[in-house]
């Protein structure tokens, strides 16, 4: 009879989907399996694919059918079915906000969730709906060990003066400061760097997170010296739908000259901004490059325009650049947005080969660039899986 195989189940919880991956409870953290239910609060619908893309199961309820709870209830026993003779042995969620106190994955307990749940305001977006697939777990599968793994542990290092607000120390003192997120991907792009350009990994770069969310971290010697995002994922980067840094008077004057209320005003920076409000057409990246829309093209514009402009900042905080790192949905797929935020760092001595750049993957940059441009994949699930299996007892 073969050994019974080990696996690591991941979970990302958004406040309408459940994205999952199931992985081997091995070094290689090897993907065996990847899903979504989305729809949640409508008409929930889950897809399951192999590691090669394959189309494993396709199912749909009606409005209604499933809430968060059923749905992770669901997962795991899609899991327990996937593979035969094997055994989730652990579970790793994406935890968007470990505030001040956690810098590090942690197995998750009683006080631990309080802890989390204590954060809600800090990330009311996402953190209820980070935690309820813990919760559900809990009740369903109380033995089976769990680890939250946080977007924001990545940046916890980062001197005191880069996390600072200029605002009166009492306010300070409660834990308003930058935080930064999207340290899962940063910090697995980071230990890619390390395998594909080992002299790189280990000196000043950029790393452009550019998806629906994105950010810029400015790493050195491995570690995050600045981002972008701030206090909440709302900050820095235009994106999809999101403003990015905007004027605090801007909001002051939304409230006292259009009597905009506080839940207004979320839905306005965080679902109805950036490229869809600009644009007006869409928050897709493709859609725009495909249309002629003017506003399309302005969009794009004031996308990339933000990447640049911000990228100057962060190389100012790491006293020069050595590479720079396209990441994420956009990132990796989109070479015209690479081009043109290539061309906006020319000054920084940054020359792109447009034939790599058109092939995507690996350098991009030119031979004789100073500056080296890379598109690097990143795997949040595999970043979780591998922290969730250093911190689980090991059969």
């Amino acid at each position: 009879m073969p050994p019974k195989a080990d696996l690591i189940a991941v979970f990302n919880a958004g406040s309408s989907s459940i994205k999952f991956a199931l992985c081997a409870a091995s070094p290689d953290e090897a993907l065996r399996a990847r899903g979504e239910i989305e729809g949640l609060g409508a008409e929930p619908r889950l897809t399951v694919r192999s590691a090669g893309g394959a189309t494993l199961i396709e199912r749909a309820w009606p409005a209604g059918g499933l809430d968060h709870h059923a749905a992770t209830r669901t997962i795991l026993s899609i899991m327990d079915g996937l593979e035969a003779g094997a055994s989730v042995v652990g579970v790793g969620h994406r935890v968007v906000h470990g505030g001040t106190r956690y810098a590090a994955p942690v197995r998750i307990d009683a006080a631990v969730l309080q802890a989390l749940t204590e954060l809600v305001p800090l990330a009311p977006l996402h953190q209820p709906h980070n935690l309820a697939p813990i919760r559900a777990i809990a009740a369903h599968a109380p033995a089976l060990p769990q680890v939250a793994c946080f977007d924001t542990a990545f940046h916890r290092g980062q001197a005191s003066v880069v996390q600072a607000f200029a605002l009166p120390r009492a306010l300070s003192g409660e834990g308003i400061r930058r935080y930064g997120f999207h340290g899962l991907s940063y910090e697995y792009i980071v230990s890619r760097m390390r395998e594909i350009a080992p002299a790189l990994a280990g000196a000043r770069l950029i790393i452009a997170h550019l998806g629906n969310g994105a950010s810029l971290c400015a790493v050195a010697g491995g570690r995050s010296v600045a981002t972008t995002m701030g206090f909440t994922a709302v900050d820095g980067l235009m994106m999809g739908t999101r403003t990015g840094t905007i004027d605090p008077g801007v909001i002051l004057y939304l409230m006292d000259r259009h009597g905009m209320d506080v839940r207004a005003v979320e839905n306005l920076i965080y679902r109805e901004s950036g490229l869809l409000g600009v644009s007006g057409i869409a928050s897709d990246m493709r859609t725009l490059r495909a249309s002629s829309d003017p506003n399309a093209a302005e969009a794009i514009a004031l996308f990339v325009h933000r990447i640049v402009c911000e990228i100057g900042s962060l190389a100012a905080a790491l006293g020069g650049v050595d590479g720079l790192v396209f990441t994420a949905g956009i990132g990796e797929n989109d070479a015209a947005t690479r081009a043109e935020v290539c061309a906006g760092c020319a000054w920084l001595g940054l020359a792109l080969d447009g034939a790599r750049n058109r092939k995507g993957g690996g350098r991009i940059s030119t031979d004789g660039s100073r500056i080296e441009a890379w598109v690097v994949p990143t795997d949040e699930e595999r970043m979780i899986a591998r922290q969730t299996l250093r911190l689980i007892p090991q059969a």
